[in-house]
């Protein structure tokens, strides 16, 4: 719980900042912060799996907390927001912006790519297991997902500044779940398959966490970017909160078996790409060359 909430005090205010400083690049600036939490994903879960037999597992938490105090004190000294604090917006989430179609459609939209996109993250290493994948090289798949996030979450910055950002969300949802159903589901025993899935997905994933924030931004005006990002990110909370539970439930109800689970994630990433789709239509209109 501490965790989860001190991360969340950490990361929306982060990138409402760079919003702040970023407009016509607003994508790719994003982009190149939040690969740090690919480098994240590749360096903490090392620091686990090699220091904990040898220090313990206590002393490598306590690495990891290290080095999570010293990146936050540098990254408190380094931000800076560029408009004055609104005080007539207040701090607490504004739900009366759901009264937005637009808005309302992409909190929508963000929810269900929360929801969708946690689901392997969580279960690929598990699943690895399932599969027969010796334990150190499956709990390894981690950190080959992070690392295939680490220019999936930067690039398409760059593409949908040029492209839109709405029209990339729909082109990355639409070809995670393509992946999830062609590459994961009949992957079976195959390492060499999971491990190929789990780079892939990591890499087209990537723009769940990157162009999120900058399709809310879309939507809404510069000044109150931090306010709606916030409002956002707070409803979809919910979304990672009982989605991977409910995934669990489904291998339970399958009895260890995870084909259920690949198809909910499946029909969860398309459910995201319908979203964006329809978010896209109402707020950006039919014409697809437009960038939007």
């Amino acid at each position: 719980m501490l965790a989860g909430l001190s991360a969340s005090c950490q990361f929306t205010p982060a990138i409402s900042a760079i919003g702040h400083w970023f407009l016509k690049r607003r994508a790719l600036a994003t982009g190149i912060a939040c690969t740090a939490g690919g480098i994240g994903g590749i360096i903490f879960p090392l620091v686990i799996l090699y220091l904990g037999p040898k220090i313990g597992y206590g002393w490598a938490v306590r690495i990891v907390g290290f080095i999570c105090a010293g990146a936050g004190f540098v990254a408190c000294c380094l931000l800076r927001k560029r408009l004055p604090h609104n005080k007539k917006a207040g701090a607490s989430i504004d739900l009366k912006a759901l009264g937005d179609p637009s808005y309302a459609l992409t909190t929508v939209a963000v929810w269900l790519v929360e929801f969708a996109v946690f689901i392997p993250y969580t279960y690929i290493s598990l699943y690895a297991i399932h599969q027969g994948v010796d334990p150190q090289n499956a709990y390894r798949m981690s950190a080959l997902l992070n690392a295939g996030a680490i220019p999936g979450r930067a690039l398409p910055g760059y593409v949908a500044d040029r492209f839109g950002y709405f029209n990339v969300m729909c082109a990355t949802s639409l070809t995670c779940a393509a992946f999830i159903f062609a590459l994961w589901l009949p992957t079976g025993t195959n390492e060499a398959a999971i491990t190929a899935f789990a780079v892939i997905f990591g890499f087209w994933s990537g723009a769940t966490i990157s162009l999120t924030p900058v399709c809310i931004g879309q939507v809404c005006k510069t000044e109150d970017y931090g306010k709606r990002s916030g409002t956002t990110f707070s409803v979809a909370s919910f979304a990672a909160l009982v989605g991977i539970p409910i995934a669990g439930a489904i291998i339970q109800a399958n009895g260890g078996g995870y084909t259920g689970l690949i198809i909910f994630a499946g029909g969860a990433y398309m459910a995201a790409f319908l979203a964006f789709l329809v978010t896209r239509i109402v707020a950006g209109g039919r014409d697809w060359r437009v960038i939007f």
